[in-house]
């Protein structure tokens, strides 16, 4: 390939990242925030145990589109990494963006198994959709994803590249990239 057409397809791709994720972003934290009041604001929601899943998978959704999302259009489309500015970020990013995808996949998951157990045809299966548990199931497994990915915290540091003689946020740690390749 020819260095032109090669330039021209990053433009392309850094374009498409620029406009389809402002896109994404504005239209995922308005869905975001409209999913909360609408959960928090009706009695039937704020006593059903699924719905407070829902409400905090919501929650945990406009986190990452936040962590993740803005700051690669940040990247893409205004050359501004703040991973390389921010050794705060740099650490920081990561880990809250894996603390709330788990966050947000264990939320519909216990939506999902609240439903099925909301809809049992034995009684002590239905006992078990209620708010008290719910709450504790959503903080038993957000502690679990917070030690879980004390790992982000760690390994990733701000090294002066080798190729490019910029300041980047890698992971310095073999066997953690190991885990994060296989894991």
């Amino acid at each position: 390939m020819s260095s032109s057409i090669i330039s021209l397809l990053a433009l392309a791709g850094k374009q498409i990242t620029l406009y389809l994720g402002i896109f994404t972003l504005v239209a995922g934290v308005i869905g975001g925030l409209l999913n909360i009041v609408v959960f928090a604001s009706l009695k039937t929601f704020r006593e059903s145990s699924a719905a407070y899943y829902l409400t905090i998978m919501s929650i945990v959704n406009i986190g990452q589109l936040l962590t993740g999302l803005l700051s690669r259009i940040m990247t893409s489309g205004f050359d501004t990494d703040w991973t390389s500015t921010s050794l705060f970020y740099c650490k920081f990013r990561l880990y809250c963006l894996y603390l709330c995808t788990s966050t947000s996949m264990t939320c519909i998951c216990l939506a999902i198994i609240d439903q099925y157990l909301a809809t049992a045809s034995r009684a002590q299966w239905r006992q078990w959709c209620n708010m008290k548990v719910a709450r504790r199931l959503v903080l038993l497994f957000v502690l679990i994803w917070i030690i879980h990915n004390i790992p982000y915290l760690i390994y990733y540091d701000q090294i002066i590249s080798t190729t490019t003689g910029k300041l980047t946020c890698i992971n310095t740690n073999t066997i953690f990239v190991q885990y994060n390749i296989y894991g």
